[in-house]
C-alpha cells in the first residue's frame, strides 16, 4: 500500500453513467475498513455540503466511490461500492451502484487487473455489496477502453461508447427475495406500494396517492416539505417489512413515484435516493421499477402504457432510460431471469489524489 501521507494515494476520476466518483484499487486503500472509511472521508471533503476541500461532488450522486480488485470468486474483478455522505460524516456499503459500475470494466482494464486483446471486452465482475454478477461488455481501441462512440444517455451532454451490461440474480440481492414482503402490492400508510428488490430495494407508489403529479421538478419536490415528510414515514415502515431493519440512517430503500408517460415512454417516475430528489434515476433503481411495471396489479403497472414485452422505457426529470427485463410469472411464481442496460462512461482523472490532513 502506498503511503497515505504527502505522498497521496492513487485514484482515476470517472464518469459513469450519470453519476461520478473516485475509483481506487483495493490494495492501494487501508484493509482496515474504518481506517478506509476515514481516509475517504478526508479525500472526498465530508462532511461539509460543499465538499470543498475534497474531490466530491456537493451531491451523492457525485460523492461515490468504486474499490476494485482481482476476483479469487466466479468473477474477473470484484466491485464494491462505497457511498459516502456529503454534509455527514458516513461511508455506507448497503446498496450497489449500476452507474459507478459502468466505469469498472474499463478503470479495471486501464489498471492492468484484466487483460482483453480485439475489439470488444468482456468483464464479468461480481458487485460485492451484493454478491451478484453483471458482465460488462466495452470497446476496445489497441487494447485500451475507446471512450469515444455515438450512444447518448439521458442526463449527460453528448455521446460516448456503449458499454452493455447484463445483470444475473440481482433478485432479492439486499432484502432476500424479489418481493421481500411476499406482495405485489402493500400498504403502508393508507398508500398503496409495491416494495421489491431487483438489484436495489425500492418502494413504488402513484404520484397521485402522495399528492403530487409526479411531473414536477426535483427543485419543487425537494422544497415540498409534507411530500417528504410523507414518503419518509413510509420508507421508515417500508423497512423491517424488507427485512432491511430500521432504516433512519441508510441509504436504501429508495423511494420512487410513478405516473402516466408524456414523453412517449412506458411510465413516468420521480425517485427519491432516499432524501434528495435523483436528476435521473438510478441503474438498477430503474431496473426494479421496470420490473415493478410487469407486474399486474402493481401501482407501477397501472400506469404502464409501453414495455409489457421487450424494453421498458423509464421516464425522468431529465429523460428517458432504457431497460430489458426478463420475467417469469407463472401463477404465483415470478421469477426475474435477467436484465440488461446501456451506459456509458469515462475517464476524467487519473494521477494522485491528497486528502486533507484533518
Amino acid at each position: 500500500m502506498q503511503t497515505l501521507g504527502m505522498a497521496g494515494v492513487r485514484c482515476m476520476v470517472m464518469r459513469g453513467g450519470t453519476s461520478k466518483g473516485a475509483y481506487f484499487v483495493r490494495e492501494d486503500l487501508p484493509a482496515d475498513a474504518s481506517e478506509r472509511d476515514e481516509l475517504l472521508l478526508r479525500i472526498m471533503g465530508s462532511p461539509d455540503a460543499r465538499q470543498i476541500d475534497g474531490i466530491g461532488g456537493a451531491h451523492p450522486l457525485t460523492s461515490k466511490v468504486a474499490v476494485v480488485s482481482q476476483s479469487t470468486d466466479d468473477a474477473d474483478i470484484d466491485y464494491l461500492f462505497l457511498q459516502t455522505g456529503v454534509d455527514r460524516a458516513f461511508v455506507t456499503d448497503q446498496q450497489n451502484c449500476g452507474n459507478i459500475l459502468a466505469g469498472v470494466g474499463p478503470f479495471a482494464l486501464e489498471r492492468g487487473l484484466v487483460a482483453a486483446k480485439g475489439r470488444e471486452a468482456t468483464v464479468r465482475i461480481r458487485m460485492v455489496n451484493t454478491d451478484s454478477i453483471a458482465i460488462e461488455r466495452f470497446p476496445l481501441h489497441d487494447g485500451e477502453p475507446e471512450y469515444g462512440g455515438d450512444t447518448a444517455i439521458a442526463g449527460v451532454p453528448g455521446t460516448a461508447a456503449a458499454i452493455n451490461i447484463d445483470f444475473e440474480d440481482t433478485a432479492g440481492s439486499s432484502c432476500g427475495a424479489l418481493l421481500p414482503t411476499g406482495h405485489t402490492v402493500d400498504h403502508i400508510n393508507g398508500v398503496a406500494v409495491t416494495c421489491i428488490d431487483n438489484g436495489m430495494p425500492v418502494v413504488i407508489m402513484l404520484a397521485n396517492d402522495v399528492g403530487i403529479s409526479g411531473y414536477e421538478s426535483c427543485a419543487e419536490l425537494e422544497a415540498n416539505t409534507a411530500l417528504r415528510e410523507t414518503i419518509e414515514a413510509i420508507r421508515l415502515k417500508a423497512g423491517p417489512l424488507m427485512n432491511l431493519g430500521d432504516v433512519t440512517k441508510a441509504t436504501v430503500p429508495k423511494l420512487t413515484m410513478v405516473a402516466l408517460p408524456r414523453e412517449g415512454g412506458s411510465l413516468c417516475t420521480r425517485t427519491f435516493i432516499p432524501h434528495r430528489c435523483h436528476d435521473a434515476i438510478g441503474v438498477l433503481g430503474a431496473v426494479s421499477v421496470a420490473t415493478a411495471a410487469l407486474l399486474p396489479g402493481s401501482p407501477a403497472a397501472s400506469v404502464l402504457t409501453k414495455g409489457a414485452t421487450g424494453v421498458t422505457v423509464v421516464e425522468h426529470p431529465t429523460g428517458t432510460f432504457d431497460v430489458s427485463v426478463d420475467l417469469d410469472i407463472t401463477g404465483s411464481t415470478i421469477v426475474a431471469r435477467r436484465s440488461g442496460i446501456v451506459r456509458t462512461a469515462r475517464k476524467l482523472f487519473d494521477g494522485t489524489v491528497y486528502p486533507r490532513e484533518y
